[in-house]
């Protein structure tokens, strides 16, 4: 029967308003919210063209229910700024992510979540553990008064993780090694820089890799910010968006190794040579010297103007862009077992267009063509990542 829920998901990943397809199809408004809600199913020849409009296999709408997200689950840098159609394009794409994720792990076995239950429990219990301790710097560890700090919340997973006080190589590895499903989003808008959630236990994250190599990974140590701050609820809006960029700031570049590691002077051109040892935007350096009083807001400002002269899309010197080791390792296996990217796509009942814009254009050359060799069944592959 025809799936009504999987038709609406399939709208909403296309961006397309109701009044938009129902002109494509050929159909009324009326027709379109009818078979939307279930009230009325379409006949075959507007399923085709249906499908047509969609990019979708006809099969797809008449399989099992789709999770739907909902806005609450997921955490959006600038909902107020995405439209409708931007904020429904994500979150359905995260959708056929969920499909496509559930297909890999009934083959391999991924990384376990690796996360404290609660970050604030964490930090009472290292604050009672080295009570009247000092650090380096002089101050005491943060009590469970300042447990919703983003500072002391990066610096409690840094310790939990036993990351030290070293630069992150990879984002993104990190991320999964950690147990978190990295996915990317094709979506050309500003407004959607990346969003996160919880799907029961586990802990996933949607970047949109439209940007700077810079940029997605501050994405990614933001959206790891909401992971372990904002799991239970917490702060929402721009209070919670805050919060997660302060963590990131903290967690890609904390606090003893800037110190440590700052230009003496803060100019253009050194802060161009220094962010390479942390592989962050010259304008994120610039922004955590001046949050820990290492340059004045005169500076800062200067270093602002300078930055905005050169286009927020443009990074000095940049890096080389990150993308799944998980997904490589998985299109790996698949391939040496003869399994091409339009048979995922065949069982998941997708085009493999919508494959390659969720894994980073990592099946483009790594599942092409069809298979051919015999496919045996073997043990389920246990991906280990090493960062």
């Amino acid at each position: 029967m025809f799936n009504n829920t999987r038709f609406a998901l399939a709208r909403k990943r296309r961006g397309l308003t109701k009044r938009a397809l129902a002109k494509e199809v050929g159909v009324t408004d009326r027709s379109i919210t009818a078979y939307e809600s279930g009230q009325t199913v379409p006949e075959s020849q507007t399923v085709e063209k249906i499908a047509s409009a969609l990019r979708f296999p006809v099969e797809f709408f008449f399989a099992d229910d789709v999770e739907e997200l909902p806005v609450e689950v997921a955490s959006f840098r600038a909902l107020t700024k995405m439209t409708a159609a931007q904020r429904d394009i994500a979150l359905s794409a995260g959708s056929v992510a969920l499909l496509l994720n559930q297909w890999i792990e009934n083959k391999f076995d991924l990384p376990t979540p690796d996360f404290p239950e609660d970050y604030r429990i964490s930090l009472d219990e290292r604050s009672k553990t080295d009570k009247g301790q000092q650090s380096s710097e002089g101050d005491q560890y943060p009590s469970g008064s300042q447990s919703n700090d983003p500072e002391a919340a990066a610096e409690m997973l840094r310790r939990y993780w036993d990351l030290g006080e070293l630069p992150i190589k990879n984002m993104i590895a990190l991320l999964e090694v950690k147990g978190v499903r990295v996915f990317s989003l094709s979506v050309d808008a500003r407004e959607v820089d990346a969003f996160s959630m919880w799907y029961g236990d586990i802990p996933f994250v949607f970047l949109n890799t439209k940007k700077t190599a810079e940029r997605c990974r501050f994405d990614a140590a933001h959206e790891l910010g909401h992971l372990v701050m904002h799991r239970h609820g917490a702060p929402q809006g721009q209070e919670a968006e805050k919060e997660a960029n302060a963590f990131a700031s903290a967690f890609l570049m904390p606090r003893r190794s800037v110190l440590a590691n700052a230009p003496r002077s803060a100019t253009l051109k050194s802060l161009i040579s220094h962010k390479k040892y942390w592989n962050v935007s010259t304008a994120a350096l610039n922004y955590r010297l001046h949050s820990l009083n290492l340059t004045t807001d005169w500076t800062y400002r200067t270093l602002c103007i300078d930055l905005a002269k050169l286009g927020r899309d443009h990074e000095p010197e940049p890096s080389p862009f990150e993308t799944s080791q998980v997904l490589k390792k998985v299109f790996a296996s698949l391939r040496e077992d003869g399994i091409s990217k339009s048979d995922v796509a065949r069982e998941l009942l997708v085009q493999p267009e919508e494959l390659d814009e969720l894994t980073f254009g990592l099946m483009l050359n790594a599942l092409s063509g069809n298979s051919q060799v015999d496919r045996t069944q073997r043990p389920r592959p246990s991906l280990k990542l090493v960062t």
